[in-house]
């Protein structure tokens, strides 16, 4: 069946492109330009469009021929770029709906085709939906670079490995007649124990990809009025938190999304954590104590007007993954955060009101964003399912490496469940793939 829809955006607009694909894309192109020769392809030409049923004018565009399967889709497409408006869009459509053997396509639909004909494997459309749905720099260099392969080939290297290694098993239990190396586990086994430690380390990523999918989650702590939502504004560059000396003004989590150096980070303003008997407030002060508990990041604010040692119940939410400003250095220097633990991240002695210290905060704070979600060398996992089909297949390399002297058939059932676990990730399982690297590294069957 062949299928077309709306590829541009929905709305008003200069112009708009639709795409279809499938066997009766050359037939669609002939009706709607009422000719009878199809323009040449991968050239743009300027045509008028007729509607089939009626052969009234349509409007007046362009359309690029793609054939199979040199095309997105790896079947004949077809691009018509026509003038935006509303009436022109749905008159173009209803005019593709009343051709014999289209259909309007459902949603994702092209890209599954190219994943069908092996335009692109499951990684590579994924990174596609991530291009598209990028608001960031930092998301589009890494759909990019999914998109190109840049994570399928690492993967398939790895399955391709497990393949290699699961071959000599399967000779040694297939064609034990053949001439196979003796201990074949053992001239195996650096090869599996390799590539444990290698997937190990690129799931111990710090869950960078996906972070940059959806954006860090930075929460930002204190008690009333030490300069939480003054903050806030600051990062969001307008006024979007209600600033008063009235103490529990804020008593909802505030989410704002923003771009910091080309990242994605949510900052979350919270209810200012003190003791109260005011319910609302009491519940406000619960939902930021529990979005702390989930934050990425933390700023915990101190007020430090006032010298004081900083309360027992702030210094619990203290962690590693904490930066602490000390506030209102234009009060006053003060001795505020003597006591802080020796294991977070930093300490900041500024004004967010008068903007004293904020640039080195600001510095420090995006090196902290960049190290959570920068792009390092390696791709990175980008999604959970990348994830748990890894952990599944380390499952098994593990089973395989604390054996012992168990039957070859289940070893190499543990290195096959391996490489089709990996193979989930990119779509890519072929059983043949085994036979294929018997017959060329064992000259099988001579």
């Amino acid at each position: 069946m062949t299928i077309f829809a709306l590829s541009s955006g929905k709305g008003k607009a200069g112009v708009s492109v639709i795409r279809v694909s499938g066997p009766e894309t050359k037939n669609a192109i002939l009706k709607l330009t009422n000719s009878e020769k199809c323009p040449d392809a991968r050239k743009a030409s300027l045509k008028w469009f007729y509607d089939p049923v009626t052969g009234s004018r349509l409007d007046h565009g362009l359309v690029i021929y793609f054939p199979g399967p040199n095309s997105f889709t790896g079947e004949d497409v077809a691009e018509f770029h026509i003038h935006g408006g509303y009436a022109v869009v749905a008159g173009f459509l209803e005019a593709l709906s009343n051709i014999d053997g289209l259909r309007p396509a459902e949603a994702g639909e092209f890209t599954r085709r190219a994943f069908d004909n092996g335009k692109m494997d499951l990684t590579a459309a994924e990174g596609l939906a991530d291009l598209i749905n990028s608001e960031t720099e930092g998301q589009r260099r890494q759909a990019l670079r999914q998109m190109d392969g840049n994570l399928a080939e690492l993967y398939e290297g790895w399955r391709h490995e497990l393949i290699s290694a699961m071959a000599y098993l399967e000779a040694d239990i297939d064609f034990a007649d053949e001439e196979i190396p003796d201990d074949v586990t053992e001239r195996i086994r650096p090869i599996v124990e390799k590539l444990y430690q290698d997937i190990n380390k690129h799931l111990a990523d710090g869950y960078r990809g996906e972070r940059l999918r959806h954006g860090l989650q930075v929460v930002i702590l204190g008690a009333p009025n030490a300069g939480k939502s003054t903050l806030l504004n600051y990062l969001s560059k307008r006024e979007v938190a209600i600033v008063s000396d009235i103490a529990g003004t804020t008593r909802d989590t505030l989410e704002v999304h923003l771009d910091i150096s080309g990242y994605p980070v949510s900052i979350i303003d919270t209810a200012g954590i003190r003791s109260t008997d005011d319910t609302i407030e009491v519940e406000g002060i619960k939902r930021a104590v529990k979005r702390a508990e989930d934050a990425d990041l933390k700023i915990i604010i101190i007020d430090g007007s006032d010298n004081k040692e900083i309360d027992p119940q702030m210094l619990s939410h203290m962690d590693g993954e904490t930066m602490v400003i000390i506030n209102k250095s234009d009060l006053g220097q003060s001795d505020t955060g003597n006591n802080l633990p020796e294991n977070i991240i930093g300490k900041w002695n500024l004004s967010v009101k008068a903007g004293d210290g904020l640039d080195n905060f600001m510095r420090a704070f995006e090196g902290e964003v960049d190290k959570r979600m920068g792009l390092s060398d390696t791709p990175s996992l980008t999604r959970t399912r990348h994830r748990q089909n890894l952990q599944n297949a380390l499952e098994h390399m593990d089973r395989f490496l604390n054996a012992g002297h168990f039957e070859l058939e289940l070893l190499s059932e543990d290195l096959r469940m391996a490489a089709r676990d990996i193979g989930k990730i990119t779509g890519y399982v072929d059983v043949e793939d085994i036979l294929e690297k018997i017959f060329t590294e064992f000259c099988i069957g001579k």
